[in-house]
């Protein structure tokens, strides 16, 4: 099926968005934001002035952590995410100082200064533990983060994505991150006839979170050109996992080949950023414009060592407008009230373990 052979591509990408990973591996110093102590100071103060106040950490609202110095750090972020490269890497946070009440509390006021944080699983988690579990993706039911499997490039269902490093794995486990669109740039000019096959809609498994109503997967384009923004939805695995399924329709040879392109140049060391992830390290990435990986990886043998993240999924308030189909991932198209994952029987979390 190719309903887009006669598309009229948009035009390549310009600007901080479109970037290539061997230009910017060159410059570190350009990516990374060594958090300083004026800003941890105030961080930490105003953490503790919740804690003290012994409410639910579901009941923090981003009064509870305004300040001059942590208001203009956040927006200077958000800024980066929406309308720069797309990504932040934030160096410093003294985790190994704070108990894990104090580290969650911490990580998700950061999320509410940024925007509102949203469902990452069908057990309404506001506040996600990136941790293997001994699962396998054999499981239809299972996620990826769940295990130490590689991920594989991909976006998740919000604007845009947190990491909090609290502790590394034994080997591996290694970031990227890709410019999806630098990858249309590239299929823009060398392979124009698969990039229109992207704007076909494919089927993604929802991996058993089906929202009430709703089929067990959904149809999208990969790219979507909206309102002058061009944003990517992607996941490989769950798209090729929607065979399982009686319902979605098969891809064509051209979709397949399209596929498999988009997932060359991603998976391309000129065109990728590796970074590794140290204790203290805060990760922010912009689905709509940026792919990301984790690599497989060997974990500790002791359960008090294991690879263990923090995870937020922020709508961004300011966000690019998206069209009406990502309404059928998102539950919304409504800038700064989208994305997550909501079920029959959902009730929004903070957990502090994981679960």
């Amino acid at each position: 099926m190719n309903q887009t052979a006669t598309l009229a591509l948009p035009a390549p990408i310009t600007g901080a968005s479109a970037w290539r990973g061997e230009d910017l591996q060159q410059h570190p110093e350009s990516w990374t934001d060594p958090l300083d102590e004026r800003f941890i100071s105030a961080l930490s103060d105003r953490i503790d002035g919740f804690l003290a106040s012994n409410r639910p950490l579901a009941d923090m609202v981003r009064g509870d952590l305004e300040h001059p110095v942590l208001t203009a750090r956040t927006r200077d972020w958000c800024h980066t995410l929406l309308s720069g490269r797309g990504f932040v890497l934030a160096r410093g946070l003294p985790v190994h100082d704070w108990d894990m009440r104090k580290i969650a509390a911490v990580w998700y006021g950061l999320g509410l200064m940024m925007g509102t944080p949203r469902s990452q699983n069908a057990q309404g988690h506001l506040l996600g533990h990136v941790r293997d579990l001994g699962l396998s993706t054999d499981d239809p039911k299972v996620r990826i983060y769940q295990t130490t499997e590689r991920q594989t490039f991909h976006t998740d269902s919000c604007d845009v994505v947190g990491l909090l490093c609290l502790k590394t794995s034994r080997t591996g486990g290694e970031s990227a991150i890709v410019s999806s669109m630098q990858i249309y740039n590239e299929m823009h000019r060398d392979s124009p006839e698969l990039l229109r096959a992207l704007f076909n809609s494919f089927p993604t498994d929802r991996r058993g979170e089906i929202p009430p109503g709703k089929k067990a997967w959904f149809d999208i384009p990969v790219f979507n050109h909206h309102a002058g923004h061009l944003s990517v939805i992607y996941a490989r695995r769950y798209i090729t996992s929607s065979a399982r399924l009686e319902g979605p329709r098969r891809l064509s040879e051209l979709e397949v080949a399209a596929l498999d392109r988009f997932d060359a140049l991603a998976n391309d060391p000129a065109m990728h950023l590796k970074m590794e992830f140290r204790t203290g390290d805060i990760q922010f990435v912009h689905n709509h414009t940026i792919l990301h990986d984790r690599l497989a990886y060997e974990d500790w043998p002791e359960p008090e060592r294991k690879r263990h993240l923090l995870r937020l999924w922020l709508a961004i308030p300011g966000a690019r407008p998206l069209p009406d189909v990502y309404a059928e991932r998102y539950g919304s198209t409504t800038i700064g009230d989208r994305g997550g994952i909501l079920v029959d029987g959902t009730r929004l979390t903070v957990p502090l373990e994981a679960v």
